[in-house]
């Protein structure tokens, strides 16, 4: 396998636009890109951006070769980048006839893969026998928002072959991208999770006006929360104050940038579920990434009161306020 080789990015979206930019700065080559949707091709084609992502990010589209074709693009390149939104990954790949195997395979995607609750790195190996060698995950803290403003940033490229991650991990770095690697596939993907559901609950509590103090404990108890699952799930060796987790959560539950930490301010202000993910248009992963880790923690039972609080919000219907209300008794 020629390493990083052609690259694709799947998915048309915010972070596949900024992950395109990254890589096309580092290097010649040209990539190939699949989208969906063909008017967006069209549109891109016309305009020399996203249409609809980070519009003010221009690209060289000599450099890319669009298609609304997955076996197309899959076929072409030797590296796959996968950055749809978590409830499309199996309907993009039920249209594969070419084998993903022999392709290295890069998820940038931060939820599980509903029914199955499984993250993406297990989903991939279960159905589709990439081999763990093959599959890396892309971890923050990083805004795709960021991105296009050209912000330092970091970014950390975990792969069970360290040799792996470490080249494409130089093919990502740039002057205001710093990358490092990690082993812990599952560790890193399953907090990209967890931080979105999290940011959901900092969001919520926005929205009923809890102040910054608050927001200093409840992610405190958030980070305690994380640690006490991945220690449970995937017991390794790990520093859980290392930017790939604290970092990434800390981002997601205190910017602007952040979607979750909106549809949870959205929420807490008194919208509904449906109500909010109609008016960000936008998906929010924070809200399937909730139900899937409910599901998961029935065979861990680990103590997660703030995903459980979230989860009796979204999917009970319980009231924002008296289920905060009993989390911040709670607290310490």
């Amino acid at each position: 396998m020629k390493l990083p080789g052609k690259i694709a990015i799947i998915g048309g979206g915010s972070w596949a636009t900024a992950i395109a930019k990254i890589v096309l700065e580092q290097g010649n080559d040209p990539i190939c890109w699949y989208m969906r949707r063909e008017d967006r091709i069209t549109d891109f084609k016309r305009l020399g951006h996203n249409p609809a992502y980070l519009t003010s990010v221009k690209f060289d589209l000599k450099r890319i070769h669009f298609s609304s074709d997955i076996n197309e693009v899959v076929r072409a390149c030797d590296t796959l980048i996968l950055v749809t939104p978590s409830p499309y990954l199996k309907t993009h790949l039920k249209k594969l006839k070419v084998k993903l195997k022999d392709k290295f395979i890069i998820t940038a995607i931060k939820g599980i893969v509903p029914d199955d609750n499984l993250i993406v790195s297990e989903y991939l190996s279960r159905e589709y026998k990439v081999p763990d060698e093959n599959i890396a995950i892309i971890g923050g803290p990083c805004h795709a928002e960021e991105v296009a403003l050209e912000r330092l940033s970091y970014l950390t490229i975990a792969c069970s072959d360290k040799e792996k991650a470490t080249l494409f991990a130089q093919r990502l770095s740039s002057y205001y991208i710093k990358t490092s690697v990690s082993e812990d596939v599952a560790g890193v993907e399953y907090c990209s999770v967890l931080k979105n559901v999290y940011a959901i609950a900092a969001g919520i509590c926005s929205g009923l006006k809890y102040g910054d103090n608050f927001q200093a404990v409840l992610i405190s108890n958030a980070l305690q929360e994380m640690s006490r699952f991945l220690d449970t799930v995937h017991p390794i060796k790990r520093d859980i104050d290392d930017s790939v987790y604290l970092g990434d959560l800390l981002v997601t539950a205190y910017s602007n940038f952040s979607r979750n930490r909106t549809f949870g301010t959205m929420i807490g202000k008194g919208y509904s579920v449906k109500s909010a993910q109609i008016e960000m248009e936008m998906i929010a992963e924070g809200y399937f990434g909730t139900k899937c880790i409910k599901e998961i923690n029935k065979h861990y039972h680990v103590n997660m009161p703030i995903m459980d609080a979230v989860y009796n919000i979204l999917y009970e219907r319980i009231s924002p306020t008296i289920e905060i209300k009993l989390l911040t008794d709670s607290f310490r």
